[in-house]
């Protein structure tokens, strides 16, 4: 049963074939089994989730009318604020604490009966591309326990891999939903910023940062998509428009007469030769289906990398100023005589982790007197050129694509010491974010050379994401039809689920 898409589960549930409580319960049992050595939860709510599928049990039974994924069971990164339960964002300055509220994503989830098994294992405040900078240790891949499942969200990415939950909220500031999903060979949705509702996400960096769904088929992305998008007042980066029909998409997966675009620039030297084969193979199965493949080219996202490396940490360095150990989180040296300067200067020396200190100062460097406008400023006129950029070339093409990173899986340690290697693993994620438009990554096989996950990413004007879903279910049925069988079920490590 776990191994089923989280549509199929909803289709058993409304047969009435299985109970949510059940289906729950075999969630938190393979949770209980294997979570040790897989380590994508943070926190396990057995109880408040229990009482969740209960309750969903409770009003089916009435013959309540009950949304498409009403029962299934969901992880939840712990970036997202979820009333009483711990949110720790990854970071040691946040241990302990327990959110007054809920964010309108958890909202949303509620209101849709989707039941939350727990907060998932990220990078300490969604900066890292590995999940080795959380706090409480890293998160393992699935697919090889030795090496990372994917940051920031490797944990929500590790849980759908393993079986411990069919659907995932994750976010997405750099690529930190597609590169988790690429090399676990998962799927992983940003929607166009503002389409989704940023409060009570944990902010980074407020103009980047894109909450979305995770999940195993394009179909599942696409019903989870579509239960926690739309407007909200109570984000003022909220679009107020309809959400675009992303179900539909997935369910037709037609690209006759599509013009899809391959980016010149993020198709050239520094990708794995692996990454490169499964890319022009799914290139050849799309068009195939019906589309038209061209070339496009986007000059400028050759500084996308450079530019986000001075916005994102500015924006953090503002951010995380807030956790000043005077209004909750940790709070150390708070001892007759101390100072309230020296409290907050002991906290966050204890409380921020390495990455999480070095992006703060850089942020704050680059934000500094005399430096603004050299470097922040400057960054952000190389966005405008990048969204001018894909502009252009969507008069050209209705989607984008290209492989989602440059390689698969790495090992966990093997870059951790070297900053720039590890921030180069979303140069082809980065751009979507700085233009604020819509990205996906779904599996495109399997490496030959290493038997790893390989991810094929689609880019789409704003508020067009049903697009991506249109090419995603296009690509994920070819690809379905080529293996034969849904590409998790062969992962070597974890059998048994």
């Amino acid at each position: 049963m776990i191994r089923n898409s989280a549509a199929e589960m909803a289709a058993k549930l409304n047969a009435g074939e299985i109970t949510s409580v059940e289906l729950t319960q075999l969630h938190l049992d393979r949770i209980a089994a294997v979570d040790t050595d897989v380590h994508a939860f943070l926190f396990v709510n057995n109880e408040g989730a229990l009482a969740q599928a209960a309750e969903v049990d409770v009003k089916r039974a009435a013959g309540e009318k009950m949304s498409p994924l009403a029962g299934v069971p969901l992880a939840l990164k712990d970036v997202m604020t979820q009333k009483g339960v711990p949110t720790t964002c990854g970071s040691k300055i946040l241990e302990g604490w327990r959110p007054p509220y809920d964010s309108t994503v958890v909202t949303n989830l509620k209101k849709n009966g989707i039941v939350i098994l727990g907060k998932t294992n990220m990078d300490e405040f969604a900066m890292g591309s590995s999940t080795e900078n959380s706090a409480y240790g890293p998160t393992h891949n699935p697919w090889d326990l030795s090496r990372i499942p994917g940051g920031s969200g490797g944990g929500s990415s590790a849980a759908l891999a393993a079986f411990e939950a069919p659907l995932a909220i994750g976010t997405d500031t750099g690529g930190s939903i597609r590169q988790p999903a690429a090399v676990t060979g998962t799927v992983g949705v940003k929607p166009t910023y503002g389409g989704v509702s940023r409060f009570g996400l944990v902010a980074f960096s407020s103009s980047l940062d894109q909450a979305g769904p995770c999940a195993r088929t394009v179909l599942d992305a696409a019903l989870l998509h579509e239960a926690i998008a739309g407007h909200d007042p109570k984000d003022s980066t909220s679009i107020n428009a309809p959400v675009p029909q992303v179900v539909a998409a997935a369910k037709s997966g037609d690209v006759k007469g599509m013009k899809i675009g391959v980016v010149k620039e993020l198709n050239g030297e520094g990708y794995q030769n692996g990454v490169r084969i499964r890319f022009e193979e799914s290139l050849e199965l799309l068009a195939a289906a019906g589309a038209e493949i061209v070339e496009v080219s986007a000059p400028n996202f050759e500084y996308a990398l450079a530019a986000y490396y001075l916005i994102a940490p500015s924006e953090c360095s503002s951010n995380l100023a807030r956790f000043d150990a005077m209004r909750y989180g940790l709070r150390v040296g708070d001892v007759d005589g101390a100072s309230a300067e020296s409290v907050m200067n002991l906290t966050r020396e204890v409380g921020f982790g390495r990455e999480v200190k070095r992006r703060i100062i850089l942020g704050t460097y680059a934000l500094s007197s005399g430096y603004y406008d050299a470097y922040y400023g400057s960054a952000q006129k190389v966005r405008t050129l990048i969204t001018q950029d894909f502009n252009k070339a969507f008069e050209k093409c209705d989607v984008m694509v290209s492989p989602t990173c440059p390689t698969t899986a790495f090992k966990i340690g093997e870059k951790s010491n070297d900053p720039i290697a590890m921030y180069l693993n979303d140069i082809a994620t980065i751009p979507v974010n700085m233009a604020g438009i819509g990205g996906m990554s779904l599996p495109a096989g399997l490496a030959p050379e290493d038997g790893l996950p390989v991810g094929f990413q689609i880019m789409a004007p704003a508020m067009q994401d049903d697009r991506m879903y249109l090419v995603g279910a296009a690509l994920e049925a070819a690809l379905l039809s080529k293996w034969g069988a849904p590409l998790l079920s062969k992962i070597p490590a974890l059998a048994g689920a």
